[in-house]
């Protein structure tokens, strides 16, 4: 019987996934159909591409788990989290692209969902086309911006995400520091820790750490997925049917699909992950032009890098990687050297003001700081009073990380906290200007002409 048992396990494993036993488990999904009538679409490229939603959908959680895990404001039925996921033709490598929610976005015309008011092409956040048109019109508005045909639609709210996480018995996540957000809860020392379901949950929607806000909360996503990824390939999930079914079965409980996704999908899907590892995958933020776009009546959001983006969005057409090169290769051996530091300058917004009688210098730092990476206003200004010796840095105390990186690339310059002072670092020039160190955050391994990471480089080591 052990040995009749081993082998029938064996075949199983051996042909992926035995379609008995995953057979029905699409009974349990809520279908929607995200592509109705939908016309003018892009053209078709190489592999398949899911749209991944999280909603902020809380109605299945138990007022314990509201409690807990700080999730009792009334939801805004809107997109929380907005990823599109390339899956390569010969099924050996997934690329993981986050899109902002706050994005800038040309809303395509339609039909509010809730009012029923019909309405014309007008800008909006990203995150709003979920509660104007539900998945049809963030299908649209995604597809418009990036030119990507979306062959898939996937959609997870809270409840699906913790079980998920619980069914496969959590997930590893280490920080270099502690990391504590109050509005979520969430309160990590430095280290390696083991997150169920409702912690994890946490740990995705964090933005108030630091300055880097939603950049640095889809780094937190990313780390998330590569993790997800290592404990579904090295548990076992995906050699056991059984255990792949129990998986299956509750994340496909909660979750909403378009109407062609379904046991030949997960099939497919399960049989070509049987030799992935966190290395197959890679992940990678749009890149961002300026990161408080005003836009009137509806405030700050994130504009685009339009060019960068094009490229981004083509290599995901033509089916190309977009993680860097491996270390030690010619390409990565040509990566400028400089200063590591906690924040990456990007996720940093700077205001520079000439505090010397030398014309021409504001623009000269600014112009300097944003060779960088740092997130100028590109308006330099003339400080007030008299010339100063030494180069000033003012900030918020909430963003004391933030002027950290900034005074590395400022080497000498003093730092001053100001109570109340937002987001926006201050730098005065001073006569002891010499120029700007080069920085690069903490994750060494973000390279290439997109940022992109591939999972091994950030999961546990």
């Amino acid at each position: 019987m052990r040995m009749a048992t081993a082998l029938s396990v064996t075949v199983l494993a051996a042909g992926g996934i035995g379609h008995a036993l995953v057979t029905g488990l699409d009974t349990g999904i809520t279908r929607v159909d995200p592509f109705k009538d939908m016309k003018n679409r892009p053209q078709a490229g190489h592999g398949m591409n899911v749209l991944v939603v999280g909603t902020d959908g809380r109605d299945r959680i138990t007022p314990e788990e509201k409690a807990k895990y700080r999730l009792g404001g009334a939801p805004c039925r809107c997109t929380d989290t907005v990823m599109l996921v390339h899956i390569s033709e010969d099924r050996e490598r997934a690329s993981v692209v986050s899109l902002p929610r706050d994005s800038y976005a040309e809303m395509p015309e339609h039909t509010d969902l809730t009012s029923g008011k019909k309405h014309h092409a007008h800008p909006v956040k990203l995150n709003a086309a979920y509660a104007e048109g539900g998945p049809s019109l963030t299908v649209r508005t995604v597809e418009s911006m990036t030119g990507v045909k979306i062959d898939h639609y996937l959609e997870v709210d809270f409840t699906s995400f913790m079980r998920t996480v619980d069914a496969v018995g959590g997930v590893q996540i280490c920080t270099t520091r502690p990391v504590k957000d109050s509005y979520t809860g969430l309160d990590l020392p430095a280290g390696t820790h083991e997150l169920d379901g409702g912690q994890a949950l946490q740990y995705v929607r964090s933005r108030h750490i630091d300055g880097a806000a939603d950049i640095g909360r889809m780094q937190r996503q990313q780390r998330f997925l590569a993790a997800l990824v290592e404990r579904i390939t090295s548990g076992g999930v995906l050699f056991n049917p059984v255990r792949f079914r129990e998986v299956a079965t509750t994340m496909l409980s909660s979750v909403r699909a378009d109407q062609d996704f379904g046991t030949d999908q997960l099939l497919a899907l399960s049989k070509a992950m049987r030799g992935f590892t966190p290395a197959s995958s890679e992940f990678v933020s749009v890149p961002v032009g300026d990161m408080s776009f005003p836009v009137k009546g509806i405030g700050s959001t994130v504009k685009w890098d339009a060019a960068k983006a094009q490229k981004l969005f083509q290599a995901l057409r033509e089916d190309r990687p977009l993680a860097a090169s491996k270390p030690g290769s010619p390409s990565s051996a040509k990566a400028p050297k400089a200063v590591v530091v906690d924040v990456a300058p990007r996720t940093v917004r700077v205001q520079v003001y000439n505090g010397t009688r030398t014309d021409g210098l504001g623009r000269k730092v600014d112009d300097a700081l944003r060779g960088t990476g740092f997130d100028t206003t590109r308006t330099p200004m003339t400080g007030s009073g008299k010339e100063r010796a030494r180069t000033l840095v003012e900030y918020d105390p909430r963003w004391d990380r933030s002027a950290k990186t900034l005074a590395a690339a400022l080497p000498g310059a003093e730092l001053r906290a100001v109570a109340k002072r937002g987001g926006t670092l201050r730098v005065t020039v001073g006569a002891d200007y010499k120029g700007v160190t080069a920085v690069r955050s903490e994750e060494t391994a973000r390279g290439g002409p997109f940022e992109a990471v591939t999972g091994d480089r950030v999961v546990c080591p």
